[in-house]
C-alpha cells in the first residue's frame, strides 16, 4: 500500500510541478515550486511535530515523500537541513547544504562535459 501511496502522490506532484512550470516559465517557475514546497513541508512537519494534526503513516508517505516528492525534492532537502540544524548541529545542516549544492553542481559540470565530449 505504501508503494502504490508514494506512486500516486508522486504522479500528483509532478503533473502539479509541470502545471505550474506552463503558467510560470524559467527561473521564477522553479523557484516558486522549489520555495512552496518547502512552505508547504515546513507547515506539514510542524503541526506534526506539534500534535496538531495525526495523520497515518501511508498519507505522510503519499504526501511527503510521493506529493511533494514528485512536486519539488528541494522540499525534502530543505526539511533534511533543517532538522540537522535544529536537533543536530548547525555544522551539519550547513555542511549538508554545502556539500549537496556544491556536489549537485559538480556533477552536473562533470555530466554536462563528458555529454560534450562525447560527441
Amino acid at each position: 500500500m505504501t508503494w502504490l501511496a508514494i506512486g500516486v502522490g508522486g504522479a500528483l506532484g509532478s503533473i502539479a510541478r509541470y502545471g505550474v512550470t506552463l503558467f510560470i516559465r524559467g527561473a521564477i517557475g522553479i523557484a516558486l515550486i522549489n520555495i512552496l514546497g518547502c512552505l508547504l513541508i515546513g507547515l506539514l512537519a510542524g503541526a506534526l511535530a506539534s500534535n496538531r494534526i495525526s495523520v497515518p503513516a501511508v498519507w505522510r508517505d503519499f504526501v511527503f515523500v510521493g506529493l511533494l516528492g514528485g512536486f519539488t525534492t528541494f522540499s525534502t532537502f530543505g526539511l533534511d537541513s533543517f532538522i540537522l540544524g535544529r536537533s543536530h548541529s548547525a555544522g551539519l545542516a550547513v555542511f549538508n547544504v554545502a556539500g549537496q549544492v556544491a556536489g549537485g553542481l559538480l556533477a552536473v559540470w562533470i555530466g554536462y562535459h563528458a555529454a560534450l565530449a562525447a560527441r
